[in-house]
């Protein structure tokens, strides 16, 4: 089974997930802190990468409310051409739409302090972003099965 790994690109971190073995749910995992320039980066998430046997990324896309691409959507594109430039598997993109907003309320209703939130934020908003991710596939698959 593909082993997929989510990101969640940000200035100061990179939140990361995993999906389980049957690509169903996702896990959230590290996160990364960002180092001047992209190298550090890259040589970390291509550790991940060997090490977890990922065959796929899936990189957040921060849309804005009508749809369009603001600065951080075009830091996100700049970052992605690294990217692959670096690595030798797909990446797909993600609409992010509030997935950081979404994994406050999560960590809010488990009973996570908001100073403990800070560790583990981006790579839940990341689980967020692969759990949405794992749906679009699971309903283009059912679709195509029903056809």
């Amino acid at each position: 089974m593909a082993q997929i790994m989510a990101l969640d690109v940000g200035d100061k971190t990179i939140g990361i997930a995993f999906a389980d073995e049957t690509a169903s749910m996702a896990f959230p995992g590290e996160t990364i802190i960002r180092h001047e320039g992209h190298r550090r980066d890259l040589a970390v998430l291509r550790r991940l990468i060997t090490e977890r046997e990922v065959n796929r990324l899936v990189v957040g896309m921060p849309m804005l409310s009508d749809g369009s691409h603001g600065v951080q959507a075009s830091k996100v594109e700049e970052f992605m051409i690294l990217l692959r430039r670096s690595v030798r598997i797909p990446i797909e993109l993600q609409d992010e739409s509030y997935t950081t907003a979404g994994a406050e309320l999560l960590l809010d209703e488990i009973g996570r302090k908001r100073s403990d939130q800070k560790r583990t934020i981006d790579s839940n908003a990341a689980c967020l972003i692969l759990q949405d991710f794992l749906a679009k596939v699971e309903s283009r698959e059912a679709d195509v099965r029903q056809k």
